[in-house]
């Protein structure tokens, strides 16, 4: 079970396409759901620029400490009027102050958000204090309320969702989720939660970081399908998120931040206004993956390349249209 709970998807559609006409019944479901923090980012915050780091644990019941398993940073740029989801590979190779060098899902094992945000910080250079913590359950329930997602499922991937499929069916509790299904094709296909859950878990099949491109395809579905959902819907949808999530975001915050969200919808589509972004840049120049020291299988990533990262975060430039990736000259991998 603890390997489920890798998914941070759903509370993105929350937190941007919120409808007024439910204002106070979000704030009466987020009371339970929010905690406090004092930490406070130290990088300068730069204005139409909203970052919040959306994380998955590995945690299993009734444990107080464990890792993050995915790590994407949902960007609203009000700026340039579109969002951004950016991940962070859970392998890359980083200085965690007070532990010394690690994988950088462990930060958090060692200091929850608070040192993840310092991490983060002191590595790439993005500012952040605001964390949304998603369990598995909800990712399922809540395609379930949108009666499923489309998703285009390569046949090389078939196998190795449908071995994840009967694992995720025998955790879903939804009473929709009728007689358990395998994918029997390819191809762009609506999918019910525990089949969009499993194909989010995919990783042996190629890599993580692949598994994270897919991760960010859910999250795109599942926006694309919420966009036009009727309002009568979207109680039943926030019942279905709140029991699964924990963030330090207070209900005044999430309707703001859904605000400009809405906004930045407004009138587009979601292909128009979503960028995805991936750090390390994982292009054998860049990167470097292997086994290395005592933190086994890690990503060396180039010290130099987190302009790359936050020009991306910051000045909406396309990581793989940057300058910076021109000239080879300036590499420095973080041994």
């Amino acid at each position: 079970m603890s390997k489920l709970k890798k998914i941070i998807i759903c509370i993105v559609s929350l937190i941007i396409i919120i409808p007024l006409s439910i204002y106070g019944y979000v704030q009466y479901k987020l009371k339970d759901v929010t905690v406090t923090s004092t930490y406070k980012s130290k990088i300068e915050e730069v204005d139409g620029i909203t970052n919040i780091l959306l994380l998955g644990t590995d945690g299993r019941k009734d444990e107080t400490a464990f890792r993050t398993d995915s790590m994407i940073i949902l960007t609203l740029d009000n700026n340039n009027k579109n969002i951004k989801l950016t991940s962070l590979a859970r392998d890359t190779y980083v200085d965690i102050p007070g532990k010394g060098k690690g994988k950088l899902n462990t930060a958090y094992f060692w200091g929850k958000e608070d040192l993840l945000f310092e991490t983060i910080e002191n590595e790439f250079g993005i500012g952040l204090d605001k964390y949304v913590i998603v369990d598995f359950t909800s990712l399922m329930d809540i395609i379930y309320t949108l009666d499923g997602i489309e998703v285009n499922i390569k046949e090389s991937e078939i196998d190795e969702v449908n071995k994840y499929i009967p694992e995720c069916y025998k955790f879903c509790e939804n009473p929709n989720k009728g007689e358990m299904e395998l994918i029997k094709k390819s191809g762009k296909q609506t999918v019910n939660g525990y089949q969009a859950l499993s194909y989010s878990r995919i990783r042996k099949n190629d890599s993580a970081i692949l598994r994270d491109g897919r991760q960010r395809k859910v999250i795109y579905a599942i926006m694309k399908k919420y966009k036009n959902l009727s309002f009568t819907k979207y109680p039943e949808l926030i019942d279905a998120i709140t029991p699964y999530i924990t963030t330090n975001l207070t209900s005044n915050e999430i309707t703001s931040i859904a605000f400009t969200g809405h906004n930045i919808l407004s009138g587009k589509s979601l292909k128009t206004v979503l960028k995805e972004g991936e750090f390390p840049i994982t292009d054998e120049i860049h990167s470097k993956g292997g086994i290395y020291g005592n933190s086994g299988w890690v990503w060396l990533y180039d010290t130099n390349s987190t302009c790359v990262l936050r020009d991306f975060i910051y000045n909406n430039i396309e990581m793989d249209e940057n300058e910076y990736l021109l000239d080879n000259a300036n590499i420095t991998l973080n041994y």
